[in-house]
């Protein structure tokens, strides 16, 4: 049996002032540190011995994945970064409290901005310091790659080509692979993997900080996806992310 653990990083900074993040590169928050031990702590716990890792540019994903090879002592394995793995780039969305974007605009829509397959956020202008393409970290990125907004339906177009190219294909010559990255960029893998229609990725909430297995036979076909955790919390847990975006 072949496994890829798919987490979402720790609480940040910007999780829990209940902002819309994207691609604005926060840190984790001490809740989202001890999130990301007790990650780690219940994969060893489950027996899980990592061949690879991968991550994205981002600061929060990049701790999260160091603290989760710390508590399994596996810090030595190869890991790969991709801006690939990015969060869905929030446009001109990005900063702003979610709360307070819904009494502006209603729920309905943030709820569109915010899961919904194929609307994005208006874009970012050019001139804009948030703009990535001012960025050090991407100046290898071709100008026309780099978003100044996304819908899901985007990111996983960038995502995906990563996926079924770079990681995927690692687990012909490997049995556990671990992937730590963000709610969107994941949930564009588990709608590939879980053949989500686009009506229904929009119910689809990620916790922080639990890792979410999927097993595969030998010839990686899907065999079964489950939790790591208590069922009742992660279900507040997901309760708590779908809850984030509506007027209070």
């Amino acid at each position: 049996m072949k496994k890829v653990v798919l987490l979402r990083h720790g609480e940040s900074e910007w999780n829990k002032e209940n902002r819309f993040t994207g691609w604005t590169d926060v840190d984790l928050t001490e809740k989202g540190v001890s999130e990301a031990y007790k990650a780690g702590e219940l994969l060893k716990e489950n027996g899980f011995n990592f061949e690879k890792a991968y991550t994205s540019y981002l600061k929060r994903a990049v701790k999260t994945l160091n603290c989760v090879l710390d508590r399994l002592d596996q810090d030595w394995i190869p890991v790969e970064k991709s801006w690939r793995l990015n969060e869905k780039h929030y446009g001109i969305l990005q900063g702003l409290n979610k709360n307070e974007t819904a009494q502006k605009y209603g729920d309905e829509q943030v709820l569109l901005w915010r899961r919904s397959y194929d609307i994005a956020p208006h874009a970012l202008p050019e001139d804009d310091k948030r703009n990535p393409r001012f960025e050090k970290r991407y100046e290898n990125v071709p100008d026309k790659d780099l978003p100044r907004t996304e819908s899901l339906k985007d990111t996983i177009g960038r995502i995906l080509p990563y996926w079924e190219c770079i990681i995927f294909p690692n687990l012909k010559t490997t049995d556990e692979l671990l992937v730590v990255a963000h709610g969107n960029s994941l949930r564009g893998i588990i709608k590939h993997l879980k053949n989500i229609s686009d009506e229904d990725i929009i119910k689809l909430n990620l916790p922080t900080g639990v890792p979410y297995v999927f097993e595969f036979d030998d010839e990686l076909n899907l065999k079964k996806d489950y939790f790591l955790g208590d069922p009742e919390e992660i279900k507040k847990q997901m309760e708590a992310v779908a809850n984030q975006g509506k007027n209070k």
